[in-house]
């Protein structure tokens, strides 16, 4: 891939990344993140917020990661298991900034989440996120989750990848 990075092919790693996330593929998502990713739900009020000097929902570097990946797959995670069903829809795909091996990139996204005995929600909001160019496309370093939502209580534990 060519350090001058398109549209498409964020929007390409984006779409790839919800198919696997809502085929509940685990494992496959892992791959596709960089060795020292974070994956960081910050408040509402301090969405740029550092997750080093502000409490966050999420703030997770790439060994909670591993961790949280672990207990979504184990058949003990009762929150999850069997899987919620979800489906996600990536929109408004922009890139920010680019340098030689960095991309900083956004969208928005709607991820519509179903459960058993009917409980389930939509979650809509932004991402933003940090993505290092390696030769066959990208790693994630960042993945920032900007909730919309006013009230996160109203929308039941996020219990699974975001």
């Amino acid at each position: 891939m060519s350090t001058n990075v398109t549209r498409a092919e964020v929007e390409d790693f984006f779409y790839l990344e919800a198919a696997l996330l809502d085929d509940w593929d685990l494992d496959g998502w892992m791959n596709l993140l960089a060795e020292d990713a974070r994956y960081l739900v910050p408040p509402n009020d301090v969405p740029d917020g550092d997750p080093d000097t502000t409490l966050f929902t999420i703030a997770d570097d790439i060994d909670r990661i591993r961790g949280r990946v672990k207990r979504l797959k184990s058949p003990d995670a009762h929150a999850e298991y069997p899987p919620s069903r979800t489906r996600r829809l990536i929109t408004n795909v922009r890139i920010l900034e680019q340098d030689e091996n960095i991309v900083v990139a956004t969208a928005n996204f709607s991820v519509h989440r179903f459960r058993r005995g009917g409980k389930g929600g939509a979650y809509v909001g932004k991402y933003v996120y940090r993505l290092n160019v390696v030769s066959d496309g990208f790693r994630l370093l960042e993945r920032r989750v900007i909730l919309d939502a006013e009230e996160l209580g109203a929308l039941g534990a996020v219990s699974f990848i975001l």
